[in-house]
């Protein structure tokens, strides 16, 4: 997937996630975006599903295995990927004007992007807890930033994060401007919940840092090369 990993005792966390602030965005397209991607929610609503149990199966070959499998990853990263184009461009963001894809894979063209690098090894002890009891602080959290909407499949529509968006929608509305510092936040929030997201997916064995790491462009791009290890998972 072209990352590298990254001691989470570092800056980044090997779960990306980025999104570029549309320039030129219309003042008053949010107030219909919510209809808008009525088709993208009735197609993510299955991808959930799917994701949901593909996950308990990738749980079991992690337990026997210590793998997670490849293309079970890929399909969930792909619809992480997929929510989050959603959320940046509608419920969660409001950072863009461009229709969000209908596809799993990445579109270098789109202003949104989520990845996970593919660990070689996981722990088969943790996958038994990691993702109910060891994952529980983190829950907290996420329930304040997004209101329990972590799980719903296609966006943070509620809690802080869609409340500090929907600020910034109309504060564009009435200035012709979305606040570059709201913006920052925004991303910082989304940021912190996919990463919980992940963890809990069973997709990494590291824990998510307690930090806000604001800005439309993850840390772990901004890490220097031969600061990780220095070779690319696959």
């Amino acid at each position: 997937m072209g990352m590298q990993a990254y001691p989470v005792n570092g800056r980044a966390y090997p779960a990306t996630l980025d999104g570029r602030l549309d320039p030129a965005m219309s003042r008053w397209l949010w107030l219909v975006k919510w209809i808008m991607v009525i088709p993208h929610a009735v197609v993510l609503f299955f991808l959930w599903i799917a994701m949901t149990v593909l996950t308990a199966v990738a749980g079991f070959a992690i337990l026997f295995t210590g793998r997670y499998p490849r293309a079970l990853f890929d399909f969930n990263v792909g619809v992480l990927r997929w929510s989050w184009r959603v959320s940046f461009y509608a419920i969660g963001t409001f950072g863009t004007d461009r229709y969000p894809p209908f596809t799993l894979e990445h579109d270098p063209t789109y202003p949104a992007d989520f990845d996970v690098e593919y660990p070689r090894q996981l722990s088969r002890g943790l996958v038994l807890v990691k993702w109910w009891l060891l994952a529980i602080p983190q829950y907290l959290v996420v329930g304040i930033i997004a209101s329990g909407a972590a799980w719903g499949g296609w966006g943070w529509g509620y809690g802080l994060t869609g409340l500090l968006a929907v600020i910034a929608a109309v504060t564009l509305a009435f200035t012709g401007r979305y606040p570059e510092q709201m913006f920052d936040l925004v991303m910082g929030l989304n940021r912190w919940c996919f990463r919980v997201v992940t963890y809990a997916a069973l997709m990494r064995d590291e824990y998510p840092p307690f930090r806000l790491d604001q800005g439309g462009t993850d840390p772990a791009h901004a890490v220097p090369a031969g600061t990780g290890p220095g070779t690319p998972a696959g």
